[in-house]
């Protein structure tokens, strides 16, 4: 069960700011913008790559959720979402979820 499961469960305490039927969203613990929220689906999907056209409407979900956090946090003059696929984009936990970060100025290229 990995740490995002447990957070779902409620087995780890956590900063929800979102739920519904289908995804949560809480504050991260090590958060790298001064609003930086983690999207996960309640349904678990490894990663981006392991997602199927079976997923299409959960990977849906977590794009607007994404939005109404946003919204949420009043982040009018943009934000950033990150999805990192597998250990060499980041990814340090094997559940499919989505960064948003806002209330700073981001640089590109990220990374």
């Amino acid at each position: 069960m990995t740490i995002f499961e447990k957070i779902i469960a409620r087995q780890i305490p956590a900063e929800i700011v979102l739920e519904n039927e289908k995804v949560l969203a809480f504050r991260d613990v090590n958060p790298q913008a001064p609003v930086h929220v983690l999207i996960v689906p309640k349904r678990v999907i490894p990663r981006l790559a392991d997602a199927s056209p079976n997923d299409r409407e959960l990977l849906g979900e977590l794009l607007l959720a994404a939005g109404e956090v946003a919204k949420k946090f009043g982040l009018k003059t943009g934000f950033r979402v990150v999805i990192n696929s597998g250990p060499d984009a980041g990814e340090s936990v094997p559940h499919l979820h989505v960064h948003l970060l806002g209330q700073r100025q981001m640089s590109w290229p990220p990374g």
